[in-house]
Formats: structure tokens, sequence, C-alpha cells
């Protein structure tokens, strides 16, 4: 079994950073639901700001208001107006991972989706493995590659 990615929540805004909460952090359903991350699910959370990483579970917050809440020790890492990355993952057998379909979704300043995207591997004809990211319309998203150094 390999732990995977399942889902991703990329450069969303931190609105508020609660000290005194028993934990966690708060997010918007809706949020959860378009990358496929659970009530009580544990996340890892990257700030871009400060590099800083830790793990904590999901409480859901109101539909619709587009929060994103550090909760108690997690307060500590990440202030309002941090970009956050938020990952799950899943343990998979690697016979699999060509089922796998994480969803991955981006965010603008006011943390309204921005863009759905997901990640795909395949197989191409010797077995070695192909990746892409896709948008909704199932097109090639560009993917950061080394430049030539001649």
């Amino acid at each position: 079994m390999r732990k995977l990615v399942a889902g991703k929540l990329h450069g969303i805004e931190v609105t508020e950073a609660n000290l005194n909460y028993h934990g966690s952090i708060t997010l918007d359903p809706d949020h959860c639901e378009a990358a496929s991350i659970l009530p009580m699910e544990f996340v890892e959370i990257w700030n871009k700001n400060s590099g800083a990483r830790i793990s904590t579970y999901v409480i859901l917050g109101e539909r619709g208001s587009r929060c994103c809440i550090l909760n108690g020790a997690a307060a500590r890492t990440c202030q309002p107006g941090d970009q956050i990355i938020i990952c799950n993952s899943l343990y998979l057998d690697e016979a699999q991972i060509t089922t796998l379909k994480p969803r991955i979704v981006t965010f603008d300043p006011d943390n309204h989706i921005r863009d759905r995207l997901s990640y795909s591997v395949g197989l191409d004809g010797q077995g070695r493995y192909s990746f892409c990211i896709l948008d909704e319309a199932n097109a090639a998203f560009a993917i950061p590659a080394l430049v030539s150094r001649t």
C-alpha cells in the first residue's frame, strides 16, 4: 500500500486563527466536498507564506462562508491572509494508481473556487508511468518542467 494524494485545496486563504478553540481546522463544506475531504478527516496543511507544515483534522463551518479557520495549536502556524495548501491522502495498492483521480481545487484571494482540476496517472506502451493534470474539460494543464541547460 502506498500513501497517495486524494484531494487538495490549493492556495486557500486563512480567514481566522483562533488559538482558544479546542483544535482543528474549520472549513466551508462546499470547499471540502469539491476536493473530497470529509469531516473529521486528518489533513496535512502547508503554509505557502511561512513554510510551516502541520497535521490536524477537519471540522465543518458554515456552508457558503468560504471560511478557513485554524484553531488551537494550529493557529500558531497560520495567520489570516496566509495562503495554505490542505491535502488529504489515502492508502492504495500501487496496481490501482491509474484508477485514482484526486480532485484539486484552487482559489482566488476571496476564497472563491477558481479552478477544479484532477490528477491522472497512466501507463505508456512500455508500462512506464505518465502523469497529467486535467481541467474540468479534461484538457491537459501545464506542468512545470526542467528547462534545458544548453
